[in-house]
This record gives structure tokens, sequence and C-alpha cells, in this order.
């Protein structure tokens, strides 16, 4: 008798401890990588992009094994991918799942968009006020200029 079911899914081996980003958007998934320095990293990463979800259409996801993001690198996380999931696991079990949030405050991780700003000219801790989560704008606690989503870029 021949087996005409066809397999629709492919297994990927589950990891014992780690942390595993979900609902990426897939535009996002390769920045996620480049902003949390994962080419560097020498543990095992799994990524997939376009991948079907009822919630977003096409999403991406990310398993790093052996890795727990500190508060700094969640807050990279939810400045690129606002969607994102994050969801701890231990023992092969999940112990945590939470949605990352764009914090009120930014602070170390963002340069700021104005040449001329301080951050960009002497050794001053960069600091930001989020004054719009949705169309992401940052405003710079020195010069007050804006850095936009388009213009963001990481230290």
């Amino acid at each position: 008798m021949e087996n005409t079911e066809q397999r629709k899914e492919l297994k990927v081996s589950a990891i014992e401890n780690g942390t595993v980003i979900d609902h990426i958007p897939v535009q996002s998934v390769y920045q996620v990588l480049r902003i949390l320095n994962l080419m560097e990293f020498n543990d095992q990463i799994l990524i997939g992009t376009n991948l079907e979800s009822r919630k977003m259409g096409k999403k991406g996801i990310i398993k790093v094994n052996n890795k727990f993001f500190k508060s700094d690198e969640i807050n990279k996380i939810a400045l690129v991918a606002p969607s994102a999931t994050l969801i701890l696991i231990k023992n092969f079990s999940v112990s945590e799942k939470k949605k990352v949030e764009i914090p009120a405050q930014v602070e170390k991780i963002v340069r700021c968009f104005n040449p001329n700003c301080i951050t960009n000219v002497e050794d001053v801790i960069t600091r930001f006020e989020v004054v719009n989560k949705v169309d992401l704008k940052l405003r710079c606690h020195y010069c007050e200029k804006i850095t936009a989503r388009d213009t963001m870029t990481f230290k």
C-alpha cells in the first residue's frame, strides 16, 4: 500500500535552553540578527523567514540556543520588530512568553541622527524619548532632533 499523504511541515530540533524570537516582520529578520550580533554567536541558531502566520500572513523566527537577552537587547528588538514575541526555553519547555514593548525612553543603544549632537562628538551616552511608537520617532534628550525608523542606527 502506497502512502499518498505528503509531509506538510519540517521538524526542527528543539532547543534545550535559550530564546525564540517569534513573529518578526519578514523584512526585519536580518536586521534583528545584525543588531544582536548573532552572526558572531558560536552556538546553534535557527533562522526562518517567509513562514506562514495566521496573525501576520508571513513572519520570521530566530531560535538561539543557550542565549537569554538582556534588556538593552530586548529594546533593540522592540525598535525594529515591535510585533515580536520572546519565548524563553528552559529544559526544553517554555518557561516564559512575552511580547516586546517599545520603551518610553531609549538609552545607549541608538545613535542620534544629528551629526553635530554632543553624543556624536563627545563620549556622552545617548538618551531619547520615544515620541511616536507607531511610526517610531525618537527625540534626542540633548539636541532635540528627531531620529526616525528609517534613519536609526544602533551602537
